[in-house]
């Protein structure tokens, strides 16, 4: 059996960047710092965060007047600005730019008077920020069916917004449809899904006939690790979704001769390196890394933590 190993995985740059907010806050104000929200979808980062006095919470209600909050990663809406200002918190927004950027372009949409369709899923945390910014005018699209059915004011103002962490093949299979339906649908200049999301998808993709079954290293509640789990399948092999080593089910490797091993952008490296621990006491004879994009985008930090 060999392990094949993608390139790019793991933690992108806003991510990086989150992460590095929360432990600068830390290290520059002292614990306890509170975090609306997980800063990243991952357990393995959040509990390291929260064992250096990081706290997160819900319900800015919970923080005490005074304290620094932190905004994760996934962005929020203007209206948990408003509140932490009206509780008297000091604010660290950790939002990832690449979000900022879907933000300032529903604010741009919604002065102009177009109604906003947004690709994506309406429970996930980014979405919810994105929606905030204009509520009256954003419409939820998560499927081809979905967008079918929606209706708008007026066919001809209609501006169109992604959830970066997306399927780019779902996501284009929305896009498609609305555009037949509205020919007149406003795209932003520079497409929302991340380059990271991209990349991995991508790199899972390059890999297509040449895996047994897949092994995608990420949080559950991790919208880009569960879009490379679906790729991942969607080339008709097993792809299995797991936390850590310790969920790794030695039946998944029966008759197994090559292990694809991707993992989400919000996966820190020691994850991934604890699965292919446990691939090779389960008998990996090899363990391949896969070239791929090299990525170099960093982020500026927070004037308040730099």
């Amino acid at each position: 059996m060999r392990v094949l190993l993608c390139r790019p995985r793991g933690f992108c740059a806003g991510v990086e960047r989150a992460i590095e907010v929360v432990e600068r806050a830390l290290a520059k104000f002292g614990p306890p710092i509170y975090v609306r929200h997980e800063i990243v979808h991952n357990k393995v980062v959040v509990d390291a965060l929260a064992a250096k006095g990081a706290v997160f919470v819900d319900d800015l209600r919970d923080i005490p007047p005074g304290s620094h909050v932190i905004f994760s990663a996934h962005g929020v809406a203007p209206a948990v600005f408003d509140e932490a200002d009206h509780l008297e918190l000091q604010k660290i927004d950790a939002t990832c730019p690449l979000v900022t950027k879907v933000h300032a372009e529903s604010r741009r949409f919604a002065r102009e008077g177009h109604t906003i369709l947004l690709i994506g899923h309406a429970d996930h945390v980014e979405v919810e920020g994105v929606v905030g910014e204009a509520p009256d005018r954003t419409i939820v699209v998560a499927s081809p069916a979905e967008a079918e059915r929606v209706t708008v004011p007026d066919p001809g103002r209609v501006a169109v917004l992604t959830q970066t962490t997306l399927s780019v093949d779902e996501a284009g299979a929305v896009m498609a449809v609305l555009r037949r339906r509205f020919p007149a649908l406003t795209i932003p200049a520079k497409e929302d899904i991340c380059y990271a999301t991209t990349n991995r998808q991508m790199a899972v993709k390059a890999l297509r006939g040449k895996i047994d079954v897949w092994l995608v290293i990420g949080d559950p509640t991790s919208s880009n690790s569960n879009r490379l789990r679906e790729i991942g399948q969607a080339s008709g092999v097993p792809a299995y979704l797991l936390l850590g080593p310790e969920q790794l089910d030695p039946a998944w490797l029966a008759g197994v001769r090559s292990v694809g091993v991707t993992s989400g952008a919000s996966t820190p490296e020691v994850s991934v390196q604890a699965v292919v621990e446990r691939l090779r006491q389960l008998g990996a004879a090899s363990v391949e890394e896969i070239a791929g994009v090299e990525e170099t985008v960093e982020f500026t930090l927070p004037a308040e933590v730099r």
